[in-house]
């Protein structure tokens, strides 16, 4: 009798022990999950690395372009640059420059935004959501802070000065920097460049609104019209057009266009 109940027992146990081993080694199937962009996966960090690096990419094509062409000058104020590895110094005696309030960021050369970066940001959602910092992880802007046709080399000080203000013409003095043809409005936040550049902005002006749809002003878009067909391209600026084509794979065609039309007259 002890016998058949022991049997009885492990038989009614049996179930319960196979049903146990059975959820143990049971598994689901799964739908993928698709993958997002790529970019887009990446962490914030990862992003905000390789925003960096456009930027910075492009700034350290742009040193070794001027290196290889050292008869290039200051943008606003047409002075000579000497280099030191990725340093750019000025020598104020030779262009007569003067500091007006900073002495430390005069003395260094920093890559300048033509057409600021507030101007191209807030076109972008990330810009109304958090401004620049937040633009750093957004690849539009990514493209458009690190475009070469929209930098130039310019002294810090005056890079400075100048802000984000809009570019006009309002006064023939010009006694803030010494001998420098630049002026800049504080009040009336207005910068008004030296005449051998206003054509110069105007192309990039152009072109940056052209390529990245990017809406100018009316009084914008009429001094740009006016710039472009006043100051015409030299010799530096349609070959540093080109330089920058090899390099970034596209060229400004508002350049390109009249250094063309100048190589047939």
């Amino acid at each position: 009798m002890k016998k058949i109940a022991l049997i009885l027992v492990l038989f009614l146990l049996f179930p319960s022990i196979s049903n146990a081993k059975n959820c143990r080694i049971e598994t689901y199937s799964v739908a993928p999950t698709p993958k997002p962009n790529k970019l887009k996966s990446l962490p914030t960090s990862d992003l905000v690395t390789i925003s960096k690096k456009n930027f910075d990419n492009a700034k350290t094509q742009l040193t070794k372009l001027y290196k290889s062409n050292p008869a290039q000058t200051e943008f606003y104020c047409g002075c000579d640059i000497s280099w030191v590895g990725k340093k750019g110094v000025v020598d104020f005696g030779k262009c007569g420059y003067k500091p007006r309030k900073n002495l430390n960021r005069a003395s260094r050369i920093e890559w300048e935004h033509v057409m600021p970066a507030e101007n191209f940001g807030r076109h972008l959602q990330c810009w109304r959501d958090g401004g620049r910092k937040a633009c750093k992880k957004d690849v539009s802007f990514n493209q458009m802070e690190g475009d070469m046709h929209n930098l130039q080399p310019a002294i810090g000080e005056v890079n400075g000065d100048r802000s984000n203000y809009r570019y006009s013409q309002f006064t023939n003095q010009f006694n803030q920097y010494g001998q420098c043809q630049s002026a800049v409005d504080f009040k009336s936040r207005k910068f008004q460049p030296r005449d051998e550049i206003r054509g110069i902005i105007a192309r990039t002006y152009l072109y940056m609104s052209d390529k990245y749809k990017i809406n100018l002003s009316n009084q914008e878009e009429k001094l740009m019209t006016a710039w472009d067909k006043m100051f015409p391209p030299k010799k530096w600026e349609c070959e540093r057009n080109q330089l920058i084509a090899k390099i970034q794979g596209n060229d400004n065609k508002f350049i390109t266009e009249q250094c063309n039309k100048e190589s047939l007259n």
